[in-house]
């Protein structure tokens, strides 16, 4: 998060700037439809662009969660230049851990809709237990969004050639040692990931055996951002 919060792909300056400018993409409105006085869970909000847009689209209350300190900081502050704080909250722990932070006394502290986008489940050794706590948190017919990367993308490495290494099954932890960061590969710092691949089965298997009823699923044939560093951009300057 540190080295993101600058970055040129999420428009940090712009969002501060422009009262009306929201980072939520398309493909997510239109998932999300008319969100106006509803109450949001938004899971792995990161710095919290995209929770702060959910507030600005007329959310009553919109909570994320992320187990980055630094990057919940970030978003706290956000929160409070962007004079979003009476509807924004911000929460730094484990996701597994959630009922600890936020309590369910009864109905009207549940969620009309928990929300998730890019890089969600590949962080998650049990999608079991990922799953039930969206059960848990979500209001009697209300809604689970999930948006991400295609399960394929994670079975390629992170190198130049993105050669096939990695199953697309989870035959358990993948760990990598990377230097730089998505946002920039030259950043100044060495990491460790552990993370694991789950199938599309897997993922829709968890959910439907959570009493979720899959209501729409869509594929799409481009990213919404360069994920590779080397993949060509489409005409309209989003996708690539």
């Amino acid at each position: 998060a540190k080295y993101h919060f600058g970055s040129s792909i999420y428009h940090t300056d712009e969002f501060i700037s422009n009262k009306t400018y929201i980072t939520i993409k398309e493909t997510e409105l239109s998932f999300l439809g008319n969100i106006k006085d509803k109450c949001i869970l938004h899971r792995q909000c990161h710095f919290g662009l995209d929770t702060l847009s959910l507030a600005r689209l007329g959310a009553k209350k919109a909570i994320g969660i992320d187990l980055s300190n630094i990057a919940i900081d970030k978003a706290s502050q956000l929160a409070e230049q962007t004079n979003l704080n009476h509807v924004a909250q911000f929460i730094c722990c484990n996701i597994y851990q959630i009922r600890n932070y936020l309590k369910i006394n009864d109905n009207n502290d549940l969620f009309d809709i928990v929300f998730t986008s890019y890089g969600t489940t590949r962080w998650f050794l049990d999608l079991n237990k990922w799953a039930q706590i969206i059960e848990d948190y979500l209001k009697p017919d209300s809604s689970f969004i999930i948006v991400d990367f295609h399960p394929m993308v994670w079975t390629f490495d992170n190198q130049e050639e993105h050669l096939l290494t990695y199953s697309y099954f989870n035959c358990g932890p993948i760990i990598e040692y990377t230097k730089g960061t998505y946002t920039d590969p030259s950043a100044p710092i060495e990491q460790k990931s552990i993370r694991w691949n789950h199938s599309l089965s897997d993922i829709i298997m968890a959910l439907i055996e959570h009493h979720l009823k899959i209501d729409l699923f869509k594929e799409f044939d481009s990213l919404p951002l360069n994920y590779f560093n080397n993949l060509c951009q489409l005409s309209d300057h989003q996708q690539y």
